[in-house]
């Protein structure tokens, strides 16, 4: 079963809905005992940073989180803010991230002709492109986007997927069984199915 966490922020029956699609049991639930017995869970945030980071922490949800990713190695995709969330912070505001992954989140520059927030369709590009996450994209894989922060881990390493928006940066984040990724799968179709689909098969 996939748990998909249920904080009280943000629209998430798009990622139920694609799921089903799937044929991938899923449940949105803020229920201690389901996500302690969830093989798979999903973090979405939309919004700003610092309501989503304070919702989470107040929903309680986070011990049990963190002994099922950070102790039992569950795997965990983050969605969007979810997946900003896995860092230290955001210049979007003060609250501190769950710090699971070594990155920070920033605004897009000020730059001429680039209209913040990125808004829409574009293509990514595969940083380990034999990952389990990644090994099935090609050159015309491409996802809905919509952000006005970006995530910038410190070390390469951590970088999944990459994309260009006035500059390149980091669309999908991973570490061991955690990713994140800074688009939205539940809306972008055949790309996003082919995504969940590998992250409901996937074992670190």
């Amino acid at each position: 079963m996939i748990a998909i966490i249920d904080y009280d922020i943000g629209n998430i029956a798009a990622v139920v809905n694609m799921l089903q699609r799937l044929g991938q049991p899923c449940k949105v639930t803020a229920n201690t005992t389901e996500v302690e017995q969830a093989e798979r869970i999903i973090l979405p945030g939309n919004g700003a940073f610092d309501a989503c980071m304070h919702n989470l922490r107040a929903s309680g949800l986070l011990p049990v989180l963190e002994r099922q990713v950070l102790q039992r190695g569950v795997p965990l995709l983050g969605i969007c803010v979810g997946a900003q969330m896995l860092g230290s912070g955001s210049a979007e505001g003060v609250a501190l991230g769950l710090g699971w992954l070594d990155m920070r989140v920033e605004r897009f520059p000020a730059l001429p002709d680039l209209r913040v927030p990125h808004m829409g369709w574009n293509h990514v590009a595969a940083a380990q492109a034999n990952h389990p996450l990644t090994q099935d994209m090609t050159a015309d894989t491409r996802f809905y986007f919509v952000h006005s922060y970006y995530m910038q881990p410190k070390n390469s390493a951590n970088i999944l997927l990459s994309a260009h928006y006035g500059i390149e940066f980091a669309a999908g984040v991973v570490q061991g069984n955690i990713a994140g990724v800074q688009f939205h799968p539940e809306k972008s179709h055949r790309f996003g199915k082919q995504l969940l689909s590998a992250f409901a098969r996937w074992v670190p």
